[in-house]
């Protein structure tokens, strides 16, 4: 079986970014107009009261301490409350293209690609700008790709299945090597007036080159020693927004047109599916959890990263062996074990073994064991 690798990866961070302290202070200015407006009401008992959020309770709660976005002053307008990206002509890449097309650029230059060398392109992420044409369509045609292209959507999940899909396509002989995209702009998908979950989501685009490994010649090259997908069905993590809505106006506008979870739920249902996954994996693999090196988790909630963590390593990992960007980057939903491998993956030795996992609705998770190539 010809052996398929990770050749390189990419990252576009937007340039705006939003911390904890600056995304409480518009929260809670909305909060307390909100309460004034509706004053009577709640002395009356008619309405609930609204509860300011704080620093300290998101910090708790996720882990995280900052976001970038792609639009900072809609999001922390306390009238608006949502990014503003204003739509481009027909003839202009759109915008998930263009975070796209930036983080596939670093992808090709850490893999020692070039355009030509690249037969197929995957957009793997929570959220497309449209449903047709393709996404990966348009990234194809702006970097001079010839072969094919499609979208895939796997929720938080969507990098680890692309990454299937196209270690797939290159061990079949389908592709030379693969481009998978993984632009999320999460918080045009996002709640900002919810206490739960407004401080949740943050915009990034990551990429990755897929090909033989007898062939890559990136610095950072993994080669892909096994991957797992696993789905089970879940309403505890819904968007329902979609092309039927306009087919059924009277719920446009109605909050699961955006993204809504059972937190608790989820926490309680994911960790031990993901941690039986892994720890199955590894067994089907004849690899000990202790022969891990590093693990590259879904950066969603720093509670749940840990607690599966210890349950794949039987003991509290260390810092380095399970890396967090969480603090940072926030939950850049697919996108987020993809950032942690990017930034935390280079300094391991030849032979090291790592494992990149990623986790969220549906419910849907991958996992993927990685060797590192001399």
């Amino acid at each position: 079986m010809t052996a398929i690798a990770v050749s390189g990866t990419g990252l576009f961070t937007p340039s705006q970014s939003i911390s904890n302290e600056e995304l409480v202070a518009s929260f809670n200015t909305y909060v307390r107009r909100h309460n004034a407006a509706h004053a009577s009401a709640i002395a009356d008992g008619k309405a609930a009261a609204l509860e300011e959020s704080s620093v300290e309770f998101i910090v708790k709660a996720s882990g995280i301490k900052n976001r970038f976005v792609i639009d900072k002053s809609g999001i922390l307008d306390p009238e608006i409350m949502c990014p503003r990206i204003q739509e481009r002509p027909n003839d202009q890449l759109s915008v998930l293209a263009e975070m796209a097309v930036t983080a596939a650029r670093d992808a090709l230059k850490a893999a020692d690609r070039k355009p030509g060398d690249i037969d197929g392109v995957i957009v793997a992420c929570s959220n497309l700008q449209r449903a047709y044409p393709a996404i990966a369509v348009e990234v194809q045609n702006a970097l001079g790709i010839e072969g094919f292209g499609f979208d895939m959507n796997v929720a938080c999940s969507s990098a680890t299945f692309g990454l299937q899909a196209a270690a797939d396509f290159v061990k079949a002989g389908h592709a030379r090597a693969v481009l998978v995209c993984n632009p999320e702009i999460c918080s045009g998908h996002l709640n900002f007036r919810d206490r739960d979950s407004h401080f949740i989501f943050g915009d990034v685009a990551t990429a990755f080159i897929v090909e033989p490994a007898n062939s890559a010649g990136g610095s950072n090259a993994w080669e892909i020693v096994a991957t797992k997908l696993k789905t089970q069905f879940s309403n505890n993590i819904r968007n329902n927004f979609g092309f039927l809505n306009r087919a059924a106006p009277e719920g446009i506008g109605a909050t699961d047109k955006l993204f809504v979870q059972e937190g608790r739920k989820v926490f309680k249902e994911v960790v031990p599916m993901v941690a039986e996954l892994i720890l199955g994996q590894l067994a089907d693999n004849g690899i000990a959890p202790q022969n891990l090196n590093r693990m590259w988790l879904h950066q969603a909630n720093l509670g749940m990263n840990e607690l599966i963590a210890r349950r794949v390593l039987g003991r509290d990992p260390l810092p380095s062996e399970a890396p967090n960007i969480l603090d940072e980057y926030a939950n850049t939903s697919s996108a987020g074990s993809v950032i942690a491998f990017h930034k935390f993956s280079a300094d391991l030795p030849a032979g090291a073994l790592g494992l990149l996992c990623s986790f969220g609705a549906g419910y849907s998770a991958g996992s993927v064991i990685l060797r590192k190539l001399a």
